[in-house]
């Protein structure tokens, strides 16, 4: 068995407290936004701490390349799901996963909403189609 590392560290990767949700729950903004970020070298994941204040929107999209987990820390809201935007209530204690090419909203509920975002590092550029025009066909041999 291998001893772990970071990839951009040659010491010995270490377990870390990184922050208390408690408090940043505590430390709520009248704006939206980041709380805090995953920032630390040689990491594989990314992960944010997003607060909505009470009626606010995160637009609905859909996350091509990235699983997401989404942890409902505090406060409450809806979660849209598909593209008929189907209202799905979510609130403090709740664990979602929002699998890659899935179609989804956020909206902060009365109290707002403060919820975790974990998935892997973005994929490097990738050259591919737009989504709006069809692929080029391949060149005869």
């Amino acid at each position: 068995m291998t001893e772990p590392h970071a990839a951009d560290d040659p010491q010995e990767a270490v377990p870390q407290i990184l922050c208390d949700t408690r408090v940043l729950t505590g430390q709520v903004p009248a704006t939206m936004g980041a709380l805090w970020k995953l920032a630390e070298p040689g990491r594989q994941l990314d992960a944010n701490f997003i607060h909505l204040p009470p009626g606010e929107r995160i637009k609905t999209h859909t996350e091509p390349d990235l699983d997401v987990l989404l942890v409902v820390v505090g406060g409450d809201g809806t979660v849209g799901i598909g593209t008929a935007d189907e209202p799905q209530h979510v609130a403090q204690g709740m664990l979602l996963w929002l699998p890659h090419g899935s179609t989804r909203s956020i909206t902060a509920g009365d109290r707002g909403i403060q919820y975790l975002t974990v998935h892997r590092r973005r994929p490097g550029m990738q050259i591919r189609p737009r989504p709006d025009q069809p692929a080029k066909p391949e060149p005869p041999h």
